[in-house]
């Protein structure tokens, strides 16, 4: 299958949402929001449009990744930028394909030829850890709330980048989605069915419960 990586344009907007939402619709939880994520973030200071990337087959849009800019407060007092990675998206029938670690392994390249330590993001380690992340807890980085956790995953840029860094991450405050302005948004795609109880949905609310306060 040729799947082409390119940077998403303007035009690309609403047809990217779109992947967006079919990709998470009833994943975390009932419906979803990442697509309305995707759709306020652009705007934020924060947004690094050079990683909006989106990947096409036969010119149709089948995935997408974004990165922001985020920081580690670290423990000896120094702010330390990095990236946040996500949402990433691939459309349901396209999932399984490799196409979402392209979309990650190019956008470590073009965040290294940036300048940029490390990407840091939220996730399954079943997925992540086989995609060059490690448990940011290995290297000493918790949570905004000072805590340890099993999602919290972090990929060095460069060998070294974060030696010596050792504190709490903080993304953007564009992660912090209105939860009412997010469904008014969904009623502009077609009406999709909530469902409750999926696999995918025991095994976020497995994930998300792990942490642990830090030593």
């Amino acid at each position: 299958m040729e799947i082409k990586l390119r940077t998403e344009q303007p035009a690309d907007y609403r047809e990217t949402e779109n992947v967006t939402r079919e990709a998470f619709w009833n994943h975390f939880s009932p419906g979803c929001n990442e697509h309305y994520l995707l759709h306020v973030m652009r705007d934020s200071p924060a947004f690094v449009p050079e990683l909006d990337l989106v990947a096409e087959h036969d010119g149709r849009i089948v995935g997408n990744v974004v990165c922001m800019k985020g920081v580690i407060h670290g423990d000896d007092g120094v702010k330390y930028e990095v990236l946040s990675l996500g949402p990433i998206s691939v459309l349901p029938e396209y999932q399984r394909k490799g196409i979402g670690g392209r979309l990650i392994g190019r956008t470590r390249e073009l965040a290294r030829e940036m300048g940029f330590r490390a990407v840091l993001l939220c996730g399954d380690p079943d997925y992540y850890l086989y995609q060059g992340f490690v448990p940011a807890e290995l290297l000493g980085i918790r949570t905004a709330d000072d805590m340890y956790a099993m999602a919290l995953h972090v990929c060095e840029l460069y060998e070294g980048a974060l030696s010596g860094v050792r504190g709490r991450y903080v993304e953007d405050s564009a992660y912090e989605v209105d939860e009412t302005a997010a469904e008014v948004f969904d009623r502009e795609f077609p009406a999709k069915e909530k469902v409750r109880g999926t696999a995918s949905q025991a095994r976020f609310d497995e994930i998300v419960v792990v942490r642990r306060p830090a030593d």
